[in-house]
């Protein structure tokens, strides 16, 4: 998925020279953002040249990285793309639209470029806590400036008027810079795409598709992608502006898209803005609740404790908003992933898995459904104090086991008695079992001789 250029046209890039840099700016920089109209009539036309005169300046890309690119031309550089800034900012007269062409060929030529290979640390440095490890690109100086003259462009021109040049293939190659590595490029594209999105109304259903197929390429061929938690936090906003009751288009990209998005390992860097997204289709359409846990459950970790942890929290969440005619049929797959968790040998799972039975809505859906509950959830309470390590695990399960005894003490009582009596089974059995082996042994010595290679001896010729 690459960087294409076929919308706006661009000019070709040339080197930039201190002759060609006076040749296109006669007048020296002064601090004001263009050159001041000549005498005469043709003041408008010069300013309008100035202004052409600095875009085409600002076409000129430089790496940074280049020990023989300038340092005084990078800094002029961008004192013109803050001119431009300030010239978009002005609200005194409306811009020219013969100043689009150039301006948005400017725009394509700094953005749209290749971006390096992702490095090891590109997964970690989108964490909150890992924030000095992030990447950040050193064409930040310039970049800052053009996606601040790109965000004035759709936020101030009319949107009929940019058509010709946010077009789809713009919409992909700016879907694409959301692979960048430095958070502050991604920051500013989430902006600058929310913004196209709300003004190109024409363009949403495309927009979403797009941003549906960078989704599903992460989660079922790369698991690579450094922007999802943006496009999910633009998503956010979008899903929040849905009106009830929900189309089937909407209904599909929580099933199909939104709940794989659980299963990558990368879920902790994005996990926060996913959950906000499922949240917001839960609280409107309560009966969508089951289908969520259901595709939640479908997707645990088998070996990723912090994805346990933030995968019970979002569960917990979840039931304060799941219709309760649901509860029923929820408890016990809910209660039995549970019950799995708190008896973990991971500490920190175990505790937040305990910690849920605290929450008043989530023992209320245990309640609607006691006899199938109370068993599965009982005797992990009792493997928890005979076997569990941690001391801090115990007492909370004791704490737990007291709280359940006042809801139903006879039912827990016979949950008591039906494990004791399942043990006292299993018990007879393994004595059984070992019996009929030390017969089976008894039997074998007795005619080992039976059983003992027939001794050869071999007489050599020579």
């Amino acid at each position: 998925m690459g960087i294409r250029r076929d919308s706006p046209k661009n000019s070709p890039r040339k080197k930039t020279t201190l002759k060609h840099l006076f040749d296109l700016d006669p007048k020296p920089y002064v601090g004001s953002p263009f050159p001041s109209p000549r005498r005469g009539g043709g003041g408008t036309d010069y300013e309008h040249d100035g202004i052409l005169s600095a875009i085409s300046y600002c076409t000129s890309v430089f790496t940074f990285t280049d020990p023989q690119e300038s340092p005084s031309q990078q800094d002029l550089k961008r004192l013109k793309l803050m001119d431009v800034v300030s010239l978009l900012k002005s609200p005194k007269k409306p811009l020219h639209e013969q100043l689009f062409s150039p301006l948005m060929s400017m725009v394509s030529v700094n953005l749209f470029r290749p971006l390096p290979p992702p490095s090891k640390t590109s997964i970690v440095s989108a964490l909150p806590d890992d924030e000095e490890l992030s990447t950040f690109t050193p064409l930040w100086p310039h970049l800052q400036l053009v996606y601040d003259i790109l965000l004035r462009l759709v936020l101030n021109v009319d949107s009929k008027k940019l058509k010709d040049y946010i077009d789809h293939q713009f919409i992909r190659n700016l879907l694409y810079l959301f692979q960048s590595e430095d958070p502050r490029e991604r920051e500013s594209l989430k902006n600058v795409f929310h913004r196209i999105y709300s003004r190109f109304t024409s363009y949403r259903s495309f927009m979403r598709k797009a941003m549906n197929e960078v989704f599903l390429h992460y989660v079922f061929e790369t698991e690579k992608h450094c922007g999802i938690g943006e496009l999910l936090e633009i998503w956010g906003s979008i899903i929040n502006g849905f009106g009830v009751p929900l189309k089937e288009e909407h209904k599909l990209f929580l099933m199909r898209v939104l709940l794989p998005l659980h299963k990558p390992k990368g879920l902790q860097v994005y996990h926060r803005q996913l959950a906000y997204c499922v949240s917001q289709f839960v609280q409107k359409e309560p009966a969508l609740g089951g289908v969520v846990v259901r595709g939640i459950l479908r997707y645990w970790p088998i070996t990723n404790c912090h994805k346990e942890v933030l995968l019970i929290g979002e569960l917990e969440e979840l039931v304060e908003n799941i219709d309760p005619d649901q509860y029923r049929t929820l408890a016990l797959p809910l209660c039995s992933r549970i019950t799995r968790c708190f008896s973990s040998c991971n500490s920190q799972v175990a505790e937040r898995a305990l910690y849920v039975w605290n929450n008043e809505q989530f023992v209320k859906m245990a309640s609607e459904a006691m006899e199938e509950v109370f068993p599965v959830v009982v005797e992990g309470m009792e493997r928890n104090l005979k076997l569990h390590w941690s001391k801090s695990v115990k007492q909370l399960t004791e704490n737990v086991k007291a709280m359940l005894e006042e809801m139903d003490p006879p039912l827990y009582d016979k949950c008591l008695r039906e494990i004791h009596h399942r043990e006292s089974e299993a018990h007879r059995e393994q004595i059984k079992r070992q019996q009929k082996w030390d017969q089976i042994e008894t039997a074998a010595a007795k005619h080992s001789h039976f059983l003992q290679p027939t001794k050869t001896i071999c007489v050599s010729s020579h």
